[in-house]
């Protein structure tokens, strides 16, 4: 039976633009402009030769003119003028809107953000060249070294390169300039939680460069790409692509430094256990193309879990001939999550062959300090760890893509990561995406995503959109695919800027056949991926709905195959910590006036879906891990100085 007193208690409300409380964590407190998120930001892909430039740089926010048509608003970033005068320092890589940044300042819509700083590069051999990476830059932005056009990219959530030998000058210094447009939910690409009008369970928006930026001294020949993926049966996949010479701004290659791969050149792979004994070394053919894509077997792997969460050491060693060209330092592991009946015929999912209880946890990934951005690596290492020992084995990643970092503590620490893709599109309408799927479930089967009319209700009609978010996806998968801890995907979430799920299922199995897919978490289930998806925050808990097993049976669905049903989100019971809250309001899933009464009521939730396994329930997410400005439903309160499982008396 429906809860109406929570239905009507977590209604949207009309919101003032309030300040909210300054929320510090202590990593926050100890962090140092000059030594920020130094760590390598790519584990995966090692180097020794590596600059950080994180850290202080000019900043200036300037008006913007003219149309916020896509293309228009690219060129109009390519020719843009750098400032005549800044407005002050910026701490990189925190977004303007973040107090960590030192700015605390919104971008608006019609603002251009420029960032500038001069760095000393180490001198360079005629075979070698510098690669300047950013890890994210929310959203299109231009890079320009000693004034000249590096590159352009589009895309909040991914990482990106540039070349940037050409462009030195025969100064000492070199400066590095970034100009970023971002209209967060004014535009329609993907945003996640980010709202330029915060409130509820919308968060306050950020923008430009929000994660890692570095620089990396390479070979001429040099690997580029490099994903390691094991399953069970001890099989490793090798794919990698490496490059020869330079590619400019336009990824177009010079021909100075362009040639083709010959039949000199070998990709070495070495995989070493924990003891560092050889288990591997093979020596694999480069394409002429620069592709390498194989497949190699380790004879009975140790597997990895979250009880077990083991890893091998990689060297990826590029060579020419007897000479090495370039050296990479990666790891790997084995396992295998998949979706398959159990003994008694229950869909369940299955690790490394066995059946696996998904107990799980929402993380939004925000923090009050830095945003979107965690303001240490400790920081990230903290949420993984605490979680663990609250007895869950996954985190779901809410509407974001983390820094590579959190996804190589999860494989090292031992969680699986139930990984979302990123929402976008035009504004939602509460009544399509809220009110009406949760007021009556039965409308969830009546509803095709593949009609204009459809796109329309779920924000989904602009094409700009769907290819960004059908680029972002792929991009995602291609990025993760190599990480042991990510287990599943989530296409779309609760309606928002929902399309074709059937199309979108393929095509991620296309990408990686290896990971279930979560088509449609929530509602609006279109029958395919490997999961009955079900959002449950104000009824009975229970391992499937009436309808939805209706609907799998009426709907066309992908294959024959059975899916299993997971309640990806329930719980979010709130209750406010005094001097640890955002504002002196709450909103959440039921209030509680006690820590005793709210601990009670979460461990009651957790005990009931613990319970459904009996009824086939393969797992659940729980709503979540920390609090997020209005939101007050999180384990931990917004500056992680509270653990509120751990202040009951009871």
């Amino acid at each position: 039976m429906l809860d109406i007193r929570r239905v009507l208690a977590s209604a949207p409300q009309k919101h003032k633009a309030e300040k909210l409380n300054p929320l510090t964590t202590v990593w926050g407190e100890e962090c140092d402009p000059s030594d920020v998120l130094s760590e390598y930001p790519r584990p995966r892909m090692r180097r020794d030769n590596v600059l950080s430039l994180n850290g202080m740089w000019d900043y200036a926010i300037v008006p913007l003119s003219g149309t916020s048509d896509a293309k228009v608003l690219r060129e109009a970033l390519m020719q843009a003028r750098m400032p005549l005068r800044w407005d002050g320092k910026i701490t990189v890589p925190f977004s303007p809107e973040a107090s960590l940044s030192g700015v605390n300042r919104t971008l608006h819509p019609n603002e251009l953000l420029w960032y500038r700083r001069l760095v000393e590069l180490p001198e360079l051999s005629l075979q070698q060249r510098f690669i300047l990476h950013f890890e994210a830059v929310d959203w299109m932005c231009a890079c320009f070294v000693n004034g000249q056009l590096a590159g352009t990219h589009t895309g909040g959530y991914v990482p990106f390169s540039f070349d940037i030998t050409d462009l030195l000058g025969m100064s000492k210094k070199t400066e590095i300039a970034v100009c970023v447009y971002d209209p967060s939910d004014a535009g329609v690409q993907l945003r996640g939680k980010q709202t330029l009008s915060r409130g509820d369970i919308w968060y306050t928006a950020q923008s430009g460069i929000w994660q890692s930026v570095w620089c990396e001294v390479v070979s001429a020949a040099h690997l580029e790409e490099l994903t390691l993926k094991g399953d069970m049966h001890g099989t490793l996949q090798v794919r990698a692509r490496s490059t020869f010479g330079s590619r400019n701004a336009f990824g177009l290659g010079n021909e100075a430094h362009t040639d083709s791969f010959t039949n000199s050149h070998a990709l070495e792979v070495t995989v070493l256990d924990a003891q560092k004994q050889e288990v591997l070394h093979a020596t694999l053919p480069v394409g002429k193309t620069g592709e390498t894509c194989t497949e190699l077997n380790v004879s009975s792997p140790r597997l990895w879990s979250p009880e077990d969460p083991y890893l091998y050491a990689v060297t990826a060693m590029l060579r020419s001939g007897d000479t090495a060209i370039d050296v990479v330092q990666s790891y790997c592991a084995f396992r295998t999550v998949g979706v398959a009946p159990d003994a008694e015929g229950t869909p369940r999912v299955h690790l490394n062959g066995t059946p696996f209880f998904v107990r799980g946890v929402l993380d939004q990934g925000y923090w009050p300090d830095g945003l979107m951005t965690a303001p240490s690596d400790g920081a990230l290492i903290y949420d993984i760890e605490t979680m663990r020992a609250a007895g869950f084995n996954t985190l779901r990643k809410h509407l974001k893509i983390e820094s590579e970092r959190w996804y190589y503590h999860c494989d090292r620490l031992g969680m699986l990561v139930w990984q979302d893709c990123v929402s976008g599109g035009d504004a939602y309408s509460s009544w399509h995406t809220s009110q009406k799927p949760t007021l009556f479930s039965f409308t969830w089967r009546h509803f095709q995503d593949e009609t204009p009319r459809h796109h329309r209700a779920l924000a989904a009609s602009d094409e700009n959109y769907k290819r960004e978010w059908i680029e972002t996806c792929r991009n995602m998968v291609k990025l993760l695919d190599g990480h042991p801890s990510v287990g599943f995907w989530t296409l779309f979430n609760e309606g928002w800027g929902q399309f074709d799920a059937q199309a979108a299922v393929k095509a991620v199995r296309e990408l990686d056949a290896t990971r279930p897919i979560d088509a449609t978490s929530g509602w609006y289930d279109q029958g395919c991926g490997d999961f009955i998806s079900i959002h449950n925050y104000f009824r009975p808990l229970r391992a499937g709905w009436r309808d939805i097993r209706k609907a799998r049976a009426n709907r066309r669905r992908e294959g024959a195959k059975q899916r299993a049903v997971i309640i990806s989100e329930f719980g979010g019971l709130a209750q406010m910590v005094p001097e640890h809250t955002s504002l002196d309001h709450a909103y959440g899933y039921g209030n509680f006036a006690t820590a005793n009464d709210w601990c009670a009521a979460v461990k009651q939730e957790l005990a009931k879906a613990e319970s459904l396994q009996a009824d086939g329930l393969a797992g659940y997410i729980y709503t979540q891990l920390s609090d997020v400005e209005e939101e007050v439903n999180g384990l931990l309160t917004y500056d992680r100085k509270v653990n509120k499982l751990r202040r009951s008396t009871g």
